[in-house]
């Protein structure tokens, strides 16, 4: 009943150790029943920016299929996409952290069915994290190694080809244009 998301998540933060017993319980258990506690606790993790455990009981949700509470209008891998690619485009995500738990999530979430808008939100946002970028914080192109050039432009590309309205255009006509004037290794 609280109407502020800030107030929620900090209720949540508050709340979460009288949950941690029962998620060890349940993960170690490793059944698969649906239990909307687990995956209640799921949504709550990535609302507190707890990754790594979110990553942990986002593995045992898609493994054995289960599905989120009706109020949350979709399923685990669209979840995990959008929130984790969000906390990562806003900068609550960043540098090597940042690319290690994008890697997890698309590791966990390839060849599963979500909405091309959230598989297009962490390709744009793995494509920011190699370059440093943030919403908040733009990279001059010219300053990233070649090799990072690339591997950024393929994701946004790939975003793009997912959403043309992902809004990268701009960063993959700088990295294009940083990948042409590069020198070739001899």
């Amino acid at each position: 009943e609280i109407q502020s998301t800030e107030k929620k998540i900090e209720a949540k933060r508050k709340l979460m150790p009288d949950y941690l017993d029962y998620l060890d319980g349940v993960l170690a258990a490793d059944v698969g029943a649906q239990d909307p506690v687990i995956t209640t606790l799921l949504v709550w993790l990535l609302d507190v920016g707890d990754y790594l455990p979110a990553l942990q009981v986002a593995d045992y949700c898609l493994r054995h299929e289960l599905q989120l509470p009706d109020r949350f209008n979709r399923n685990v891998a669209t979840l995990l996409l959008d929130e984790v690619s969000d906390a990562a485009l806003k900068g609550q995500l960043h540098g090597t952290d940042a690319l290690a738990i994008l890697a997890r999530v698309d590791l966990l979430t390839h060849g599963l069915d979500a909405h091309d808008q959230a598989r297009a939100k962490l390709h744009k946002a793995i494509g920011w994290a190699l370059m440093g970028k943030t919403s908040t914080k733009d990279v001059d192109a010219k300053t990233l190694p070649p090799g990072i050039c690339r591997m950024a432009l393929d994701h946004l590309q790939r975003a793009i080809e997912l959403n043309p309205q992902v809004g990268v255009k701009k960063d993959v006509e700088r990295l294009e244009r940083r990948v042409k004037h590069e020198v070739p290794a001899t």
